[in-house]
């Protein structure tokens, strides 16, 4: 398959700008064997069964936006891709001109240093305080590219799970936006099993794939983390005979980049793992996700997952009832491939 085939036509003004009032608000396209049903997201435990394994991504958002200026006083946009030892950071940078190596970055009094490239990405160093302690000071949440409006106080709660635990991402796990506090008691106590995995979401998951032959695509890295209680659960929940829902993507890629092997097990470490249609799924029954962008490597994932024909009819019938998209948008629930 080429690239253009994951591509569709969505009206702008279908772009979630904001949230909805409250999370469970969003709709819930639900494509199973049956076909498409037009649901809300609150009727959501309604499809799932007394010995299903929820997985979530407990990730949480850094703010990892920050505004400085350049020593020649040129203003500069950095976006922390993502931590290192010794109080260095990758990061994206934005400016009139980019900085070369040994160029210093003033943020609210504090200065970074460039010490030099890492592919698209700059490595900077910081003096002074930590850059977590610079984020918490004066960061702002990293809200994704077609969000065309500035971050506002409440996207510091609501661009970011409710669940969310280890801090280390620059997009939020949007699945799990639609769960509140409420709803998770609700499945507990209907008998709904729940686990958490870690993937560090990187800027890249907003990328469009830049190349026409999938083969080509260079998977950008991203960290994860699956631990023994979750492989043990994941095991326990197939011999009651519940299924593995995972909630969103990156819950995917963690669960299928620790099972890589053959056979599921304990991972912690990158993944580049790309998941085009023809993927064989060892771990995941079913998906909890959002809409995606055209042509991005997570509407290639769900293809994979649920079958091209029936995801791209799914996206076409979402268009026209007018579904909100991305990452502040509604979200489906599919069920895997018909036989």
């Amino acid at each position: 398959m080429q690239t253009s085939d994951f591509s569709y036509t969505l009206p702008p003004e279908l772009i979630a700008q904001y949230p909805a009032k409250h999370r469970t608000d969003s709709r819930l396209l639900v494509l199973d064997q049956a076909g498409l049903l037009d649901q809300h997201f609150s009727d959501f435990p309604g499809f799932l069964q007394e010995n299903d394994l929820l997985v979530f991504n407990d990730t949480r958002v850094m703010a990892a936006r920050l505004f400085g200026h350049k020593e020649s006083g040129g203003k500069v946009e950095i976006l922390l891709e993502r931590l290192l030892p010794d109080d260095r950071a990758l990061a994206q940078i934005r400016a009139s001109k980019s900085p070369r190596p040994g160029g210093r970055i003033v943020v609210e009094g504090t200065w970074l240093t460039v010490e030099g490239r890492e592919g698209d990405m700059f490595v900077l160093s910081i003096q002074g305080v930590g850059f977590a302690a610079l984020m918490a000071e004066h960061g702002h949440m990293p809200l994704p590219p077609y969000i065309r409006r500035d971050d506002e106080s409440f996207d510091e709660s609501r661009y970011q799970t409710v669940y969310a635990a280890r801090e280390g991402s620059v997009a939020a796990p949007t699945a799990g936006l639609h769960f509140d506090d409420e709803l998770l008691s609700q499945l507990q106590q209907h008998g709904v099993d729940t686990a958490r995995v870690t993937l560090h979401v990187g800027a890249g998951t907003f990328q469009p794939v830049r190349v026409e032959n999938l083969s080509d695509h260079a998977m950008h890295a991203e960290w994860l983390q699956v631990s023994q209680e979750v492989c043990d659960k994941i095991t326990r929940a197939r011999d009651r005979g519940g299924r593995v829902v995972a909630v969103g993507t990156t819950s995917v890629r963690s669960l299928e980049s620790a099972a890589a092997n053959g056979d599921l097990a304990p991972y912690e470490g990158d993944t580049r793992l790309f998941i085009t249609p023809g993927y064989k799924f060892k771990v995941v029954d079913a998906l909890l996700t959002n809409f995606h962008l055209p042509e991005s490597t997570l509407l290639m994932l769900v293809c994979a997952f649920a079958g091209y024909d029936r995801v791209m009819a799914a996206y076409r019938h979402a268009v026209e009832q007018r579904y909100r998209f991305f990452s502040y948008g509604d979200a489906m629930f599919l069920t895997g491939k018909q036989a």
